[in-house]
């Protein structure tokens, strides 16, 4: 089945190893998570698991770690809608990073994007989204002194003036090969991009000096950030490196979780019946036909949804390993298996959303200051 991945939408089932050749990106390969655990101790199981799969100049940047040379994360959410578990990946393992090797992130959120490609969202709708997702992203329990949160349209005084420097070097030309904007495309679109190299330079300003940035980021916006490492160079600053996860993919319909589309989504807001309904009649099983079969052949835990959900959330490894060979062999069914899924993510939720209102009286500690 054939699959499209650009910014602002991903169908069908992905070939990761084609999406490395059409990008241009490398493989994460043995030898860089060595180097990664040399300084983190332990990889994270979204590593060991190779959920982040492919990168840009990682071994550049950990060459400027081992030179004792300070450095930054940037990642963020163009809120169109509540923040689904999909939105979660990411953020999650920036937040290991951010505590691992003690470096500050950039957390943007581009109300701006949305308002401009989302024909049926309004500038006011996309700067509620975007507080709202804020909030998912402190209750991961960032410190203050290490998330600083941009917002675009209420930090332009501060990103404006260094966006104008990007698009200045960007031509329409470059934007149509890369996007595939046409005469149609409206030139606030066209324009976008150069907001979201911003992030990307922030570090060095505040600090009056060049400071390395990882960008962890779904693959999806890749080609943003290839145009942010083409420009950068030209106007003072180093190509900011990246590494790429993997999609947690929809309940059913092929392609990412996506915020559009209720039900094929989870999102953080969600009851413990809404998830327990939804994986239960939606999740896309990996189990035989009838019961009987089942025990005598076993399910397909690499086409099982809610196995693929567990890969993510379920920590530790012999317990997945464990929960894998079950199915595979028949002893644990379909449902059973929903089962785990749903007490892992309800149980998960539970604490998630306790954090995320008490974010709400918190939000102005986290916004940069500048």
């Amino acid at each position: 089945m054939a699959f499209k991945v650009t910014p602002w939408e991903v169908s069908g089932d992905v070939d990761y190893d084609k999406l490395i050749k059409q990008f241009g990106t490398e493989r994460i390969d043995d030898a860089l998570l060595r180097r990664i655990q040399k300084h983190s101790g332990r990889l994270h199981h979204f590593l060991r698991r190779r959920l982040f799969f492919s990168h840009r100049d990682m071994n550049w940047l950990i060459d400027q770690h081992e030179k004792g040379r300070e450095w930054a994360l940037y990642t963020g959410r163009g809120p169109s809608g509540h923040t689904h578990l999909g939105h979660l990946i990411p953020w999650m393992f920036t937040k290991w990073l951010s505590d691992t090797f003690n470096v500050p992130l950039y957390f943007q959120l581009t109300d701006d994007e949305k308002f401009l490609f989302k024909e049926t969202l309004s500038l006011e709708e996309a700067n509620g989204f975007a507080h709202e997702n804020a909030l998912d992203m402190i209750a991961l329990g960032f410190s203050p002194k290490r998330l600083k949160i941009l917002i675009d349209t209420e930090h332009a005084g501060l990103m404006y003036p260094e966006a104008i420097r990007v698009a200045k070097k960007i031509t329409y030309s470059t934007t149509k090969a890369v996007f595939g904007f046409t005469n149609d495309t409206n030139i606030g679109q066209i324009f976008y991009t150069s907001m979201q190299a911003v992030p990307a330079m922030i570090p060095s300003i505040l600090a009056g000096k060049k400071v390395p940035v990882l960008i962890p980021h779904a693959i999806d916006q890749d080609p943003h950030f290839r145009v942010a490492r083409d420009v950068l160079p030209k106007i003072g600053y180093e190509k900011p490196a990246s590494i790429h996860c993997r999609f947690l993919p929809a309940l059913y319909e092929g392609g990412k979780m996506s915020a559009s589309v209720s039900h094929t989504a989870i999102y953080t807001t969600d009851t413990a019946k809404q998830v327990r309904d939804k994986v239960n009649k939606y999740a896309f099983s990996g189990g035989r036909a009838t019961v009987e079969e089942h025990r005598k052949k076993g399910g397909d835990p690499d086409i099982d949804v809610s196995f693929q959900y567990l890969t993510y959330f379920e920590e530790d490894d012999k317990r997945l390993q464990s929960i894998r060979d079950d199915y595979e062999s028949g002893k644990m069914l379909s449902g059973e298996l929903k089962a785990i899924l749903i007490e892992k993510l309800n149980r998960f939720l539970v604490k998630h959303q306790e954090k995320r209102e008490k974010a709400r009286t918190r939000l102005d500690k986290y916004l940069l200051k500048a």
